[in-house]
């Protein structure tokens, strides 16, 4: 094994290192000393000094020390890309962003030149915002994606060079990154339990929000998804729900548009109680469509469906009996009574992680779980596999037992 050049580097008395180092850059002497890296953590052995010495000259000697020729502040940056670079995102997504921009990121970087920002700026800002100011780990990771995206379309228009970007958003020893996890951080996973499941049937039935609720339960639709759904969308020969829209409230305009991504898009094998259930739920409209036919065709709504011709509310799902919409906030109702009655925080979207956690803990493959779920990666996914449900806990326990 070749030695170490560990030249310029020494311990410190409480036992941990630091180097020192002189080059010339430009003609011009400079000379460095450390004993924490970028992000403030020691030099606890003497091999991660001299690493850190031999990458820290490397940078020395091979970035440029003039400022690119055309410069930018950040606020010129993100107006190209909202110009020119983001033509094609979902309306959600271009909502999410300019939220973000102009509640928060605008006030303090806007005017800043983008090649005079330090790592060590954006590290300060997100832990901030995380341990500070008490946002949320996944909305904390939001601007850190922001961030990413300004520096990666300065970079693709000249107003940063590639040792700049590079130690931005590239190296991993260096790059911008998310403050560490509170220990008390509340897992992304939240499942009912089969006691509360049983309690969410019996307030569901017969209710307006019944059919939501099955489509959650035995399909882990999305909110949107399951309010954007079309009869026509269900194949009952086949078995089988096609997920191609979603509903979405756009400048106050309910509309049915396209989903986020192009893994959404997927067909969802029904579960024989589901089918069942929709069957008779079409077989119910059928027969009230003459019975009704006046308070359906006052009641009806007609909303733009995937930017091309109007369609009516009746052609949904989940539409009343008399043709009345329902939408993505007919579960506010539901939410505020099941707390109040049943002592049970209710989000739709726990029935969406009940139902992949269920499936994990019946050994579903985790390519079909995933492509049941509409998920882009296998990392998402592996969430519901990984996650210390009290049914995962059981079987351990079961399983525990019957080591010999």
């Amino acid at each position: 094994m070749p030695k170490l050049n560990d030249t310029g580097v020494y311990q410190l008395a409480n036992g941990n290192w630091a180097f020192r180092y002189v080059v010339v850059v430009n003609e011009k002497r400079v000379e460095r000393r450390r004993n924490v890296d970028e992000n403030g953590n020691p030099y606890r052995t003497k091999t991660s000094a001299v690493k850190a010495r031999q990458a820290m000259i490397e940078r020395e000697r091979t970035e440029q020390s003039v400022k690119p020729k055309i410069r930018k502040t950040v606020q010129q940056v993100y107006d190209e890309y909202c110009d020119n670079g983001r033509s094609g995102k979902a309306y959600a997504t271009i909502k999410k962003q300019d939220s973000l921009w102009n509640n928060h990121i605008k006030a303090k970087f806007g005017k800043r030149y983008v090649d005079n920002i330090s790592v060590a700026e954006i590290n300060d800002y997100l832990a901030e915002l995380y341990y500070t100011d008490n946002r949320a780990y996944s909305y904390t990771e939001s601007f850190l994606k922001m961030f990413y995206l300004i520096f990666g379309q300065a970079y693709s228009r000249n107003y940063l060079s590639a040792e700049q970007y590079d130690k931005l958003c590239k190296n991993k020893d260096t790059k911008i990154h998310m403050p560490k996890m509170k220990v008390d951080e509340e897992t992304d996973i939240v499942t009912f339990s089969d006691e509360q499941m049983i309690l969410l049937n019996e307030y569901f039935k017969g209710t307006n929000a019944e059919t939501a609720y099955m489509l959650g339960k035995y399909c882990g639709l999305r909110i949107n998804e399951c309010y954007g759904l079309k009869w026509c969308n269900i194949d009952f020969k086949q078995g089988i729900i096609k997920i191609d829209r979603q509903m979405q409230y756009q400048e106050g305009i309910i509309k049915l548009v396209s989903l986020k991504t192009r893994n959404a898009r997927r067909e969802i094998i029904m579960a024989q109680p589901l089918k069942s259930y929709l069957l008779s739920v079409k077989k119910h409209r059928d027969k009230i469509a003459q019975e009704l036919s006046e308070q359906r065709e006052q009641n009806q709504t007609y909303l733009s469906d995937m930017g091309k011709a109007k369609i009516s509310s009746l052609e949904l799902v989940n539409s009343l009996d008399d043709g009345k919409i329902q939408t993505v906030n007919s579960m506010k109702y539901h939410a505020q009574k099941i707390k109040s009655e049943l002592g049970i925080t209710f989000k739709y979207h726990y029935l969406r992680h009940t139902y992949g956690t269920r499936l994990a803990l019946m050994n579903t493959p985790m390519h079909i779980l995933c492509n049941q779920m509409g998920h882009a990666s296998g990392n998402v996914t592996q969430k519901y596999y990984l996650g210390n449900s009290k049914q995962g806990l059981d079987i351990l326990r079961s399983n525990l037992n019957q080591i010999i």
